[in-house]
């Protein structure tokens, strides 16, 4: 009995042709907005997710309340300096302080200019070391620089790809950047940070020299000794720092972070921005079931005698209600199954396009089967739905009412 039901829905589809497709295409066009403005979120998520776990849940950021877009520490009003390391370092539960340097420099190679990121690697090699294990930094070709390599540099893969140069660049070859000579001592494996595939490595030396840099620190990396008490050893620097430069609770000119924090405070950006992405998508799914509700409507009136005759020869209210809900659930499964299929071909366009146009793979694409299941299932219950006042309205017609018509 159900696969006659289904048969004279399909049918009774088919024989509307057209108006069914143009039933269909509100549902599909909201479902498509869904799946593809979510797999985008979904995967730029994971690609944030993917720069802070770059560092591990020991380590904290201290760094300079910023007043602009840059690297940090470059818009700051009041820079870090070497007091406020003293007075990080004197903290208990600390294990490791760094200072770093991350600042935008001017780069010339095969007569082309670029402004490139440029971070500072300690020229103490323990310290060095410490920053090449805690982000995982290997070469591909060449090596890392240590405390001896004065005047070399190390390139991230993005940028020794030559994309910008119009020519690739190779270990030993020498970049004039800000106006002095540097030889290319390694290249960095592809890692999963897109700043640092973007980035150059310099001793911390040479860059004070070459930028002129004093008693200026952009950002202090910190390991504590126990990572189950590092929001207790944020609070102390914190407090002592504040306490220091005599500032009050929430007007400080520094932060204090964890990588958890970061990730926590993004992540909550991004589930706002997927949440009115769904809003909005939600509006034309609602267009959608108008539509559908319509077409029902005026399907009834169009089979009313149909309806008649088929209830003359025997047949139940609750045939002619499974017959309309099973059509206008049709039409939401099958708008539900074209929307998927077309978001999903949507995303992975928009992210091909995103990537090309900026260079770099942080535009990804997250396919969770889940996700499609839901926006079918979403979208057979829109149909349903939609369809239950119609369904309703053709199973309480009376047979010889209806024949009359």
């Amino acid at each position: 009995m159900i696969f006659d039901y289904f048969s004279l829905a399909l049918q009774n589809l088919r024989h509307r042709g057209v108006r069914s497709w143009l039933t269909v295409l509100g549902i599909f066009i909201g479902i498509a907005a869904v799946v593809s403005l979510i797999a985008l979120g979904q995967g730029l998520q994971e690609a944030i997710t993917g720069q802070f776990n770059t560092l591990s849940a020991d380590k904290l950021i201290i760094q300079s309340a910023e007043t602009g877009f840059g690297p940090p520490g470059s818009t700051a009003a009041k820079k870090l300096n070497e007091h406020d390391l003293k007075i990080i370092e004197s903290v208990k539960g600390i294990n490791e302080v760094v200072t770093r340097l991350i600042r935008v420099m001017k780069v010339n190679y095969n007569k082309a200019s670029q402004f490139e990121f440029v971070a500072s690697i300690p020229q103490d090699d323990v310290k060095g070391k410490f920053i090449y294990d805690t982000f995982n930094l290997k070469t591909s070709s060449g090596k890392l620089i240590t405390s001896s390599d004065k005047g070399k540099v190390v390139l991230g893969r993005d940028i020794a790809k030559g994309d910008s140069y119009g020519k690739e660049i190779r270990v030993g070859t020498h970049l004039i950047i800000q106006g002095k000579d540097f030889e290319v001592a390694g290249i960095l494996k592809p890692a999963q940070s897109f700043q640092i595939n973007s980035a150059i490595l310099m001793l911390e030396e040479d860059m004070k020299e070459t930028l002129k840099i004093d008693d200026e620190i952009d950002l202090i990396v910190v390991q504590v000794q126990d990572k189950n008490k590092i929001k207790d050893v944020a609070d102390e620097i914190t407090k002592d720092l504040r306490k220091d430069r005599k500032e009050d609770e929430g007007e400080e000119d520094f932060s204090v972070q964890t990588p958890v924090q970061a990730l926590a405070t993004v992540n909550t950006v991004l589930n706002v921005v997927n949440l009115i992405v769904g809003g909005i998508a939600a509006i034309s799914l609602l267009v959608g079931g108008i539509g559908i509700a319509n077409t029902m409507y005026t399907s009834v009136l169009e089979r009313t005698k149909e309806i008649g005759t088929m209830k003359a020869v025997g047949a139940k209210n609750k045939d002619i209600l499974y017959i309309f809900l099973i059509e206008s659930g049709l039409l939401g499964l099958i708008g539900g199954v074209i929307g998927a299929a077309l978001g999903v071909g949507l995303a992975f366009l928009a992210s091909w396009g995103a990537n090309t146009a900026f260079g770099t793979e942080l535009f990804g694409v997250s396919i969770r089967p889940g996700l499609i299941a839901m926006a079918v299932l979403f979208s057979f219950s829109v149909g349903i739905l939609s369809g239950i006042l119609p369904a309703f309205q053709a199973s309480a017609l009376k047979p010889v009412e209806a024949l009359r018509k």
